[in-house]
């Protein structure tokens, strides 16, 4: 196996202007973007190029962020740059089962964009939150929360770690009043810092089971192949090589 990995981003990374240099520069990026902008009904060039409040909104963001990884990754390709394994941060391994070969991009900007209305439907805009915590141990922020928590007596607070992205930086999610709540507590604990992440809800938290589900059925008849390339799962960040285990994960 060669030496080349493609790590995808996940919500937050976007911004105004994300991809715009390859849609101008390159004929296959620029038909990827028209592509999404057909099979979806809106403009993606206008999604990502221009300034707008929807690029920050779950439903647009993540099928925005795959048709950039796409049209990146497509004019990768024609230049002879390929990837030995791929993994992707969150949203982002959508991206590299498309490095996998895993997924068509038609099917994958579709089950995305379905992806993100479930979530924002499951957790309406300004009801749950995510923020970064840096300089804590993931083992004291649970101990925190856990506190935190059980004094929540009575009420139906939610706020749990989504994300042990590395040694000092675990991300926690939840219902926004209960994330606001625990920064300072975490930040007493010895947290060098928090810091409130650009996203529209609380991803990887247990608020969102339901939205598991329903994609679930929208998975159900999207064709799988066998990964031409290992790719990497957030769930048990092991590679994954068979495509009986892609849906489930």
């Amino acid at each position: 196996m060669g030496k080349i990995a493609f790590v995808f981003p996940g919500q937050g990374a976007q911004k105004t202007g994300m991809g715009q240099d390859f849609y101008e520069n390159s004929t296959r990026a620029r038909e990827v973007f028209e592509t999404a902008s057909r099979l979806l009904g809106f403009s993606m060039e206008e999604l990502c190029f221009e300034k707008n409040e929807r690029l920050d909104q779950t439903e647009y963001t993540q099928a925005a962020l795959v048709t950039v990884s796409a049209a990146i990754l497509t004019e990768c390709a024609v230049r002879g740059i390929t990837p030995d394994m791929a993994a992707g941060l969150s949203l982002g391994e959508y991206g590299a089962l498309l490095a996998a070969d895993v997924m068509d991009f038609p099917d994958a900007v579709r089950v995305v964009r379905r992806r993100g209305i479930l979530m924002q439907e499951a957790v309406p805009l300004g009801q749950g939150a995510m923020a970064a915590v840096l300089g804590l141990p993931a083992e004291k922020i649970e101990e925190v929360l856990t506190v935190y928590l059980r004094e929540q007596i009575g009420e139906d607070g939610c706020v749990v770690i989504a994300n042990d992205n590395c040694p000092g930086q675990v991300v926690i999610s939840g219902r926004c009043a209960d994330v606001e709540a625990v920064l300072p507590l975490l930040k007493e604990a010895g947290a060098r810092r928090c810091v409130p992440l650009n996203v529209s809800g609380p991803f990887h938290s247990p608020l969102l089971a339901g939205a598991g589900e329903k994609l679930r059925e929208v998975l159900e008849p999207v064709t799988i192949r066998e990964p031409r390339i290992p790719y990497v799962a957030n769930v048990h960040a092991e590679p994954v090589t068979s495509a009986a285990e892609v849906k489930e994960l």
